[in-house]
Order: structure tokens, then C-alpha cells, then sequence
């Protein structure tokens, strides 16, 4: 980027803007007695023509100033450069055939491939940028029958969460004439013999509002390869728990169906079973209380082993007999240890375990009685993913990432140890010339949070470095190392990037989970809000230097952050973000939050929502950050109108020269299965946001 780009950013930053008019509207409602104003309420509806009118408005405005900053084309261009680079995905193998997705560098949608032996020519299985012009035909689920022979598969369109699955002859190339719609939050597991697979669904919506309707009374089907979705059997369902949601898995053994009950995005899950030997037993109840996570590992004849955090807040292996069910009979396998155990699997007649420790990833291996074998040795501390297989499977794949390590796919022989490169891509950047530290910092009531940093090597620590502060802090989701050919371009600008795993994460257990959760979800923005004071005390940057960003929850990070502390970033981009606490329980799966968030239904809950709800603590007359909200008209996970009734209401608060804008994505959703042109095109925006609201001049 040139110096002249540079200047002319600055030149342009305080030129005013004006912004498009949002009318209000007469809206108050009545929480516990609390009379809370929403003068927006007719943004929820985003296809009404004054919803059209005001997304196009918005845009224009948004566009027009991105368009007008002279280092945007060179930063597209550099992120264009940076993206074309071949992307593997980690292969899988059924029965004697193997499969992956690669991107040849700038396709929009990832190429599922096939081939017998790994050193054969690959054959394309399904290619979705065939699917549509514009590549926002996504595929979004993928199950192999045993034999290899058949794949089902789901496709969502523009970003929706709602897929329709179909079935593709994996020989042929050929789609059978199975169509199965109205399937959300679901994937699918075929019956040993691959006449047919489980998955869940929902009754069919009202077309015109299915993007914001609320999801309630999901159920359980067994599909029967060859028929109709209408002779579907119904496996399970709950007329009376509006709110469960099934996922259905059968053994590797093919003899029973194991069904896993989960309450919306709370961890805690019930367990059912059912014997497919004989179509006429009954589901059986085996876990049926929400009292602990509940994963399944494997199965040997009636032994049931899962990875639970019962008694055990950082997880372990236990063994279930379902013919011995009673509690007193479960057994021990692998103890809790000091790090986090997120996974295992059975691979090589011995599990192989995921933990993190300190927000990286270690890797061991253990025998089926839980005795220790080895730790599989890494590249490097970051984030691991993968060791997928069978229980007899001797080799298996795994990926190996972090800040600035492409991900690299590797072989592992079960048996030796040994780890082999399988696939290493060569992105056009040097990653000698950057480095990563892992800082621990307190929060505002003492707690100790690990933050990693990434920048150049040799970053003078003069306060005056622009930096990328990036969290989420919910969920039970943990944010480990990973690489982003965008992240290289900040780095590229001198910028710092940094990660702090806030409280709400998994990171070091379910205790940290619920520690940012419900009436502590405070912890979660002063975690935050302390990583910004800690850089810019340590002199990494200032004030005016700092950005601060998060997506969907790290949207809502966002925006409780700037709200709270206008006075200490100097720009913010807070990405779908859930925006209105009051009212996000009444859209699509919102009212499966409140597991997380509580809810507004609930005084208590009530009064913590409201006292951190962004859209409720804009103060008027109130200088705010530069402001870049994103979200999409398509998003059916967190509407868009959470980010539309916050961006009208935070132009109508601001004041001062800082730019708040709204940029609003079309055919696109949350995020996942987003075009990577379009992917290109908003992080270009972002950039170039950056660059003129912090002021970054040429490195």
C-alpha cells in the first residue's frame, strides 16, 4: 500500500456523513414492570418495503465511503494474492475408499473428492460451485454410508441454517431421486446395512417468514432409501418438551441407535437408545436428567463409552453398560486431568484423546482400560483437529494450524507413532518473520486470562502499533490457534493481532463456562475490556490504535464493550451480533440461547440482560468508536435485526466525526458456506476501515 493511499485515508477520515433517517415508531413494552421503549421494532421485519428501503439507504452510504478509501483495491488485491492457495481438508476413509475436500485457492465453495488409494487420481464427488452462479449454494452436511457406496448430503442456500439433503450413487457420480427438506440443525447417520439414515427435521414452515420464525419441536426420522420424505417413520419425538432437539447416531457395530437430547446450545444433554436389531423395542431412556455433557465415543456389544463432564468439570471417559445401567455400575476409564479433554475417539483398539491446555492443543493416546500410552507429538503449539476413524483403523489423518501456520494435513500411524505430511500448502508470505506469545493478564476481579499476541518480529513497544483485539467469551466455545490469510494482511500493516480466551469459552472446563453465563456474563466484557487495558498499559498500542471485533456472541461482545467503555477503542466491528437481549429469544433458535444469556422472562435474568443489552445502553449524545456493524439479510441465525435496530440507534446517539455504519451482506447468512469472493470483498472492507479509522500509515 502506498504512502499516497495512506495520506488520502486521512484526508478523508473527518469528513462528515449523513446517515440515512430511521424512523421510530410508538413501541413500549412492559418487562417485569420495567417500561422499555423499541422504536425500531419495524426494522425486525426485514423484507417490509420500509425494511428494503432503509437496508438499500444504509448501504449506499456504507459503500460510498468504503469505496472512497484509495488502500482498499491494493488491500483486495493483496488478500487475493494471499487467499489463492490450495486448501486440503482432512481425509476420511469407508471401507476401501477414501475422501476430501480441497479448494484449488480462490474457488467459492470447497470440491469434495474420491479416491481408492491416496496416491490415485482424485475424482471430483460434488462440486458445489455448479450448484450456482454466484456460489451461495453451500454444502453444509455429509454422511458415507459403511460400504462407500452412498453419500447423503445437505445443501443451505444464501447462508440459511435450513438444508435440504439428498443422496448421491458415490460410484456413478449420480444423485438418486431422495429430496428431503425442512432440516435444521441436523446431520444424518446410516443403518449399518445403508438401506437408510436417521436425521431430524421440523414441520414445514410458513414460506414467507421461515428466516425468522421461531424453531420449535424438532423430531426424528428414519429415512428408507428410495421412498418418498412423506413415508419417512417417525423414530422420536416430544409433544410435551417443545424445546428438545435430537441427534440420532448408530453404533459402529450397526446395533443400536443412539440418541443424544439436547436442550438448544446448553451442554448439558440426556441419552436414549434404541435396538435395531428388532424395529419393535422402544427408545430407552439411559441418562434422563440435564445434569452433565454427555458425548458418545464408541460402543462394545452393550458397553456405551462417552466423554462427560459429570463430576468432572474439565471431562472425562466413563464406561456405561446399558444392560447394568444404574449409576453405581458406571465405570471410570480416563480421570479428569488437569487439562481440558474436548474429545476422543477409537482408533487402533485405543482411544485417542483431545485436550487443551492453555488454549492449545495436546493429543494423547490411552488403551481401552484408560492406561496412558504416549502423547502424539505436534508440530508446534496450536490447534489440532481430526484422528477420525474406525475402531480397527491403523492410520488416520489429522490437521495442524496456528496464527501464522497454514493448515497442514499429516498421516499418523496408529501403531508406530510416526507422523508424515500428507498435504502442505504454500501460501506467498514468510512466516520467519512474524512470532506468537501467550501472555496472562487479570481481569477486573483478579482472574487469571491467557491472551495470545501476533505481530512482527521486533514490534516496537511505543503505543503506537494498531491492533486487532478479537474474542467471543460464550458458548462453551474455545478460541485456539488458526490461520487466516486475512490476519497476514493485518499483520502485513504492522498490526498486532490478539486473543484473549475469555471467560463463557470451554477453554479450561464447564467451571469456566458457566463462570461467563447468565448473571456472570459480565465477567465475559471485563475479561475483555482488561486485554485492551493490558496492551495498551504494556505499550502494544493507545487508545486511538485499537480496534476491537467479535462475531454473532463476540458481536454482542462488541457491542456490550462499546457501550460500556466508548472511551477506549478507537474503532469497533461487531460482526451479526446479538444485539437486542430482550427480544432475541423470540427469533428462529434464540430461545435455545438462554442457556447462555438467561432469560428475559426471568426478573433476575431480566435485570442482568438489560443492564448490558447493547441496544439498550446507547447513551444519547455520546461519541462512540468508528463502527462497522456487519451482518447479512439472510442470516436466520441471529436475525438481522438485531444489528439493523442497533446500528439506527447508535447513528441516532453518536456524536463526533467517527463514522458508524451498517454494512448489510444479500444472499448471504451467518457465515457459514459464505462465498469466498464475498468473503474477499468484506474483509477488504474491513481493512480499509481500519486503516482510515486508526490512522495506520505505511509500514
Amino acid at each position: 500500500m502506498s504512502q499516497a493511499d495512506m495520506q488520502a485515508d486521512v484526508n478523508q477520515a473527518d469528513k462528515s456523513l449523513v446517515y440515512p433517517p430511521s424512523p421510530k415508531v410508538d413501541q413500549v413494552d412492559n418487562y417485569h414492570g420495567v417500561q422499555v421503549s423499541d422504536p425500531y421494532r419495524w426494522l425486525e421485519d426485514p423484507d417490509s418495503d420500509e425494511s428494503r428501503q432503509w437496508i438499500e439507504a444504509q448501504n449506499q452510504v456504507t459503500f460510498t465511503y468504503l469505496n472512497d478509501i484509495p488502500a482498499r483495491e491494493s488491500l483486495k488485491q493483496r488478500l487475493t494474492q494471499l487467499w489463492n492457495y490450495e486448501k486440503y481438508g482432512i481425509p476420511f476413509k469407508r471401507e476401501n475408499r477414501y475422501f476430501y475436500f480441497k479448494n484449488d485457492g480462490l474457488q467459492n465453495q470447497s470440491v469434495l473428492y474420491t479416491l481408492p488409494e491416496l496416491d490415485a487420481e482424485p475424482r471430483v464427488l460434488l462440486d458445489p460451485n455448479t450448484l450456482s452462479e454466484d456460489g451461495t449454494v453451500a454444502l453444509s452436511g455429509l454422511a458415507i454410508s459403511e460400504d462407500a457406496k452412498l453419500m447423503a448430503y445437505g445443501l443451505s442456500t444464501s447462508g440459511s441454517d435450513w438444508q435440504e439433503w439428498k443422496v448421491r450413487d458415490v460410484e456413478m457420480g449420480e444423485d438418486l431421486p431422495d429430496h428431503l427438506k425442512w432440516i435444521k440443525f441436523s446431520g444424518a447417520d446410516w443403518t449399518l446395512d445403508g438401506k437408510g439414515f436417521f436425521y431430524s427435521r421440523y414441520d414445514e414452515p410458513n414460506e414467507a417468514t421461515k428466516l425468522e420464525d421461531i424453531n420449535y419441536y424438532q423430531k426424528l426420522y428414519f429415512h428408507q432409501l428410495g421412498t418418498s420424505q412423506a413415508e419417512d417413520v417417525l423414530i422420536y419425538e416430544r409433544p410435551d418438551e417443545k424445546n428438545w432437539m435430537f441427534g440420532g447416531e448408530v453404533t459402529e457395530d450397526g446395533n443400536y441407535l443412539v440418541i443424544l437430547v439436547s436442550q438448544g446450545t446448553d451442554p448439558r444433554n440426556l441419552v436414549f437408545w434404541k435396538d435395531l436389531r428388532n424395529p419393535e423395542t422402544p427408545v430407552v431412556e439411559l441418562i434422563n436428567s440435564f445434569e452433565a455433557k454427555f458425548s458418545l465415543i464408541d460402543s462394545e456389544g452393550t458397553v456405551f463409552w462417552f466423554e462427560t463432564d459429570l463430576d468432572a468439570p474439565r471431562s472425562r471417559v466413563i464406561a456405561i453398560d446399558i444392560a447394568n445401567p444404574a449409576r453405581e455400575n458406571w465405570q471410570e476409564v480416563i480421570p479428569q486431568a488437569d487439562e481440558t479433554l474436548m474429545g476422543a475417539n477409537i482408533l487402533n483398539h485405543q482411544f485417542v484423546a483431545f485436550y487443551l491446555k492453555d488454549a492449545y492443543t495436546q493429543v494423547k493416546v490411552f488403551d481401552l482400560n484408560g492406561t496412558f500410552i504416549r502423547e502424539v507429538e505436534l508440530p508446534g503449539i496450536g490447534s489440532a483437529g481430526g484422528f477420525g476413524g474406525k475402531r480397527h483403523d491403523t492410520e488416520t489423518f489429522y490437521s495442524f494450524t496456528s496464527f501464522t501456520t497454514p493448515t497442514t494435513i499429516y498421516r499418523y500411524d496408529m501403531v508406530s507413532g510416526e507422523s508424515s505430511v500428507f498435504r502442505q500448502p504454500t501460501v506467498d508470505f514468510n512466516p520467519d518473520e512474524y512470532e506468537t506469545k501467550q501472555v496472562f493478564y487479570a481481569s477486573k476481579d483478579g482472574t487469571r486470562v491467557p491472551m495470545f499476541i501476533t505481530h512482527k518480529k521486533g514490534l516496537e513497544l511505543n503505543g503506537n502499533n494498531p491492533t486487532y483485539l478479537y474474542g467471543y467469551g460464550g458458548f462453551n466455545i474455545s478460541l485456539t490457534p488458526s490461520f487466516s490469510p486475512s490476519n497476514i494482511v493485518w499483520l502485513e500493516l504492522g498490526g498486532v493481532f490478539a486473543v484473549p480466551n475469555l471467560r463463557g469459552g470451554g477453554e479450561y472446563g464447564e467451571e469456566w463456562h458457566q463462570a461467563g453465563t447468565k448473571l456472570n456474563k459480565q465477567n465475559v466484557f471485563d475479561d475483555f475490556i482488561a486485554a485492551a487495558e493490558w496492551l495498551i498499559e504494556h505499550q502494544y498500542t493507545s487508545l486511538k490504535k485499537l480496534a476491537i471485533a467479535g462475531g454473532s456472541n463476540g458481536g454482542l461482545l462488541v457491542g456490550a464493550c462499546m457501550t460500556q467503555r466508548p472511551d477506549l477503542f478507537g474503532a469497533a466491528l461487531p460482526a451479526v451480533g446479538v444485539m437486542d437481549m430482550l427480544r432475541f429469544h423470540k427469533f428462529t433458535i434464540g430461545w435455545a440461547w438462554c442457556s447462555d444469556y438467561g432469560s428475559p422472562e426471568n426478573l433476575e435474568e431480566f435485570q442482568a440482560l438489560y443492564a448490558y443489552s447493547p441496544l439498550h445502553n446507547l447513551k444519547p449524545e455520546t461519541g462512540y468508536p468508528a463502527t462497522l456493524i456487519t451482518t447479512a439479510d439472510h442470516d436466520d441465525r441471529v436475525v438481522p435485526a438485531h444489528s439493523f435496530k442497533f446500528a439506527a440507534a447508535l447513528q441516532e446517539a453518536h456524536v463526533g466525526n467517527n463514522p458508524v455504519l451498517i454494512r448489510i451482506e444479500t444472499k448471504a447468512g451467518h457465515g457459514a458456506g459464505k462465498p469466498t469472493a464475498k468473503v474477499i470483498e468484506e474483509i477488504s472492507d474491513r481493512w480499509a476501515f481500519l486503516v482510515r479509522s486508526l490512522d495506520i500509515q505505511s509500514p
